[in-house]
């Protein structure tokens, strides 16, 4: 049997490109340099990490594929548009992960579950939609490659929908009532970095798991449920 070329972990952001994210899409940004800057110190955990970012309104817009973030001299740049439709997020990810996956293995890699990290700051405007859509993603019957998938909520987004979202109770979390949003989005953005940090570190060592760090100033959404 032919050794591997290592171990990978896929992580995904999926951020809200609504219009109301208008007054914060500056903040996520800087959050995303910030990420990109942190993961180049880091290159041993960077090494073990492919990143891609997803942005989603009334549609779904792939600003960077999956990628070694090592090999990018910088990350895409989110912009706003109209409506909050969770379901274009989850279809495209339901296509989007199992060929991704499968690419990583014909390079050689060994490929740990994929992680993805979801923001939003309202409820979806697909009702109905979008929960058909999101059972499709992580039935993990129907897609071996379905996600573990982390769920932040900010501004008017609710701890339910978020914990529905979250794979797990312990993944989903919102912004504590009165935390200021842009705060919330560094906040957000600083919380991502350490887990996918940490989460490389861990890929590449013996204790291969998802890290997973709380956000300053959020709660878990099943405490407010």
């Amino acid at each position: 049997m032919s050794e591997t070329a290592g171990r990978v972990l896929p992580v995904y952001l999926v951020a809200d490109e609504s219009r109301s994210m208008t007054p914060v899409v500056d903040e996520l940004n800087d959050g995303l340099r910030s990420l990109h800057d942190a993961l180049l110190r880091e290159p041993l955990a960077a090494a073990k990490v492919r990143f891609s970012i997803v942005g989603f309104s009334d549609d779904v817009i792939v600003h960077s594929a999956l990628a070694d973030l090592r090999n990018m001299p910088a990350l895409p740049q989110l912009s706003v548009r109209a409506g909050t439709a969770y379901g274009v997020a989850f279809s495209l990810l339901t296509d989007r992960i199992p060929a991704d996956v499968r690419a990583l293995k014909r390079e050689g890699f060994a490929v740990h579950r994929p992680a993805v990290f979801f923001l939003s700051d309202g409820q979806p405007t697909d009702p109905g939609e979008w929960e058909q859509a999101y059972d499709a993603l992580i039935d993990r019957e129907r897609n071996p490659t379905a996600p573990n998938i982390i769920a932040c909520g900010i501004g008017e987004a609710r701890a339910e929908t978020i914990l529905h979202v979250a794979t797990r109770p312990e993944f989903a979390f919102v912004a504590t009532p009165g935390v200021e949003v842009g705060l919330a989005i560094a906040e957000f953005c600083t919380a991502l970095t350490r887990s996918v940090i940490k989460s490389g570190q861990a890929v590449g060592g013996s204790d291969a798991e998802l890290v997973v760090e709380r956000p300053d100033s959020f709660r878990m959404a099943v405490d407010v449920v």
